[in-house]
């Protein structure tokens, strides 16, 4: 909303002191950040300042000492020049407040058409991230802004939508073998009860049930959607919605433990020849889509090293993380 800089300043400098509160005592998460506004001609001023009455007020409470994996996320950009104006900033602050060259980070919003293609057509991406100069850490996909953008109607604006898996793939392609994390975007039906109080009758707490059971399979079916397209962090905005992305990043991973097991443990012992499991071929580019199920059911805690170790391989080979190495 629209507020006086009076209370954006405020609020800037009370959530740094929290902050350094938390940093102080040890209970931050392992990585976490602030989002400012984005640079237009009308926010950019407000922007920057709420960045600097962050950072300054942070800074100084906690003796010139950043959290571990502190990003800055910056929304809605419209060139690269956004981009290059975070990274001047952040030179500045950097010099000014005693900090290390590169100790400010950044992760991005992909939310705008104008973030997938400049106005000559061309991929603007790549050049975002050269822009950042070796700052951004991460993209994180805007679903509803997008789809906005796209002139896509509110009751179409859906992570599903066939404009919004366009620019993920877009995403995809533009930061492969960068190290930029991406994440996907948030549903935005929330499992809430319709009726709430003690005294509610049998048709109200079917209702109340029916309204959360459906708003959980709408974002598990989102999730997943997500993880068979290469996305595996997605954005949550109530915490009841953690029930369905635990239950869907789980089961997708645990779906496929056995077979994945014996087709990467046949590949492996045939030293990388083609191999036919059932009735599924497999060669060396599907060896590595095998050893990434692995990676990634290990990173989210689905799967354990030690049920990994049922594929043949040691622990060593894949923490490696290249199948073309283990051959």
């Amino acid at each position: 909303g629209n507020r006086s800089d009076d209370e954006e300043d405020g609020h800037a400098a009370a959530a740094a002191q929290q902050v350094a509160a938390a940093l102080i005592d040890n209970k931050l998460p392992p990585f976490l950040g602030i989002r400012i506004k984005p640079l237009t001609r009308d926010l950019g001023h407000r922007s920057l300042r709420t960045l600097d009455v962050f950072l300054t007020e942070l800074v100084g409470a906690t003796n010139g000492k950043l959290p571990d994996n502190f990003v800055v996320t910056l929304p809605k950009i419209q060139s690269k020049d956004d981009v290059e104006t975070l990274v001047d900033t952040f030179e500045l602050l950097e010099d000014r407040l005693d900090l290390e060259s590169g100790a400010l980070q950044m992760e991005i919003m992909v939310e705008t058409t104008q973030t997938i293609f400049d106005p000559q057509g061309r991929s603007i991406m790549p050049r975002l991230h050269r822009a950042a100069d070796g700052r951004m850490r991460g993209a994180h996909f805007g679903t509803y802004d997008y789809t906005a953008n796209c002139d896509i109607t509110a009751a179409h604006q859906k992570m599903r939508h066939p404009a919004c898996d366009f620019a993920k793939h877009m995403m995809k392609v533009a930061f492969a073998g960068t190290g930029v994390m991406l994440s996907d975007g948030a549903t935005n039906i929330m499992p809430v009860v319709p009726h709430k109080g003690k005294d509610l009758s049998e048709d109200q707490k079917r209702d109340n049930k029916a309204a959360v059971y459906s708003a959980w399979r709408l974002h598990a079916d989102d999730v997943r959607h997500s993880l068979i397209n290469g996305f595996y962090q997605g954005w949550d905005l109530h915490p009841a919605q953690l029930v369905p992305r635990y239950g869907a990043v789980y089961a997708f991973f645990l779906d496929g433990l056995a077979p994945a097991s014996e087709r990467l443990k046949n590949f492996v012992e045939k030293a990388a020849q083609a191999t036919l499991v059932g009735d599924i071929f497999d060669d060396a580019a599907t060896g590595q889509g095998l050893l990434n199920y692995f990676l990634r059911g290990i990173a989210c805690g689905a799967v354990t090293e030690q049920e990994a170790l049922a594929t043949g391989l040691s622990l060593e080979e894949i923490r490696g993380k290249s199948f073309v190495k283990i051959m």
